[in-house]
């Protein structure tokens, strides 16, 4: 029985894309730059795998024989943002980028959307989310406005206090922003984010909800749902495809997923488990918090000598990302890198994978894996997989 475990490490990028420059991102290399800054790393099991065949890891070898199939894939289509890298993975490749608002959205747009949900807004600015919500929060707590914010990336984020605006409420005012930010207006994806505590000492919940825009044509995980193949989604995979034929058990903590990985592992007999594993990206890439970045390598590590003992002969374990964010440069945001491909498996024949030309070639291999109908876009790289 076919199984595929495609992980996600959201925002663990491994060196500057082709255009990189075009980006702002020049010099950004999310896993080179962050294992200079803590004087090398010490990862090995992810070292056995090939790790060090992704680039320049201080501290982590190149060994001769690494016990997978390794490469890196430069991102082909437009943006440097989760739904852009997971659908890419997935088969979509989007020539034009979703529209951003470096300088907040238009009067037009906010005003209509006070309308709909009957509350003023606070912000409308690009802003770090925990920056803004200490700014302003104790204002929303006195008015019940929405605080509104957005970055480098295409996203309206709305945020409220859990004891001033209940979460259905958020979410539908969320759902209304989604409705509204289509077309030449549109953004990748509306989140709701939450959040708790008093002035001087709010806190974000796990109660972030992301309401992704539907993806314009046939993805991978549209593919195996036509053929009858099941998918088991572990993270906020289900919101970045607008749970088109995928639903997902959300996980606050890189833990979580782990913790839920291993539970696949032991329990799903037949299918896609796709996970996104989401603090590289919101808790350290964000905040630029180098010592976070690298204790979550080092969790990683330790998770994945876990989990592959629990493999099974037809497995196919595969480690990527969607985007880089390096948390060691003057930028919070995303960063245009290529990302990891490590696929491993009891019977896979490790390989050099070389640099692939888009994140699709994955999503073709496991469609072809699978035996679906190949994706649009992409090409298949399971032959140098044949065991």
């Amino acid at each position: 029985m076919k199984r595929v475990f495609l992980i996600v490490l959201d925002g663990l990028g491994c060196g500057s894309a082709h255009d990189a420059a075009a980006y702002g991102d020049a010099g950004s290399d999310t896993l080179g730059n962050t294992a200079r800054a803590v004087g090398g790393l010490t990862l090995p099991t992810l070292e056995s795998l090939g790790l060090g065949w992704l680039g320049d890891v201080a501290g982590v070898r190149r060994v001769e024989h690494p016990r997978a199939a390794v490469g890196v894939m430069e991102p082909a289509g437009a943006g440097k943002d989760s739904t852009t890298g997971h659908w890419e993975i997935c088969g979509v490749v989007l020539e034009r980028p979703f529209a951003t608002y470096p300088q907040g959205f238009p009067r037009e747009i906010v005003d209509e959307f006070a309308r709909r949900t009957g509350r003023g807004v606070l912000g409308n600015t690009t802003a770090s989310g925990t920056a803004i919500i200490d700014e302003l929060g104790a204002r929303h707590l006195a008015t019940g406005d929405w605080i509104l914010y957005t970055s480098a990336d295409s996203v309206f984020q709305l945020a409220a206090h859990e004891e001033k605006v209940p979460l259905e409420e958020l979410y539908a005012a969320c759902r209304i922003a989604r409705g509204m930010l289509t077309g030449e207006q549109a953004v990748s994806r509306v989140i709701a984010r939450p959040f708790t505590g008093t002035p001087g000492a709010f806190t974000r919940t796990a109660h972030r909800r992301d309401f992704s825009i539907d993806p314009p044509s046939r993805t991978l995980v549209d593919a195996l749902a036509e053929a009858g193949i099941p998918r088991v989604g572990i993270g906020k995979v289900d919101d970045l495809f607008a749970a088109r034929n995928l639903t997902s058990d959300h996980t606050p903590t890189n833990a979580d997923a782990y913790r839920r990985i291993l539970a696949a592992l032991r329990a799903v007999d037949f299918g896609l488990v796709f996970v996104n594993v989401i603090e590289f990206d919101q808790s350290w890439g964000h905040r630029n918090d180098v010592p976070g970045f690298h204790q979550g390598l080092l969790e990683l590590d330790g998770a994945v000598a876990q989990m592959l003992p629990l493999l099974r002969d037809e497995d196919l374990f595969v480690l990527t990302a969607d985007h880089g964010n390096d948390p060691t440069t003057p930028s919070t945001d995303h960063s245009r890198e290529t990302v990891p491909l490590i696929v491993c498996g009891p019977r896979v024949r490790p390989a050099k994978l070389g640099r692939r030309a888009t994140f699709a070639d994955l999503g073709q291999t496991v469609a072809e894996y699978f035996g679906v109908p190949p994706l649009a876009a992409g090409t298949s790289f399971l032959g140098s997989l044949r065991w």
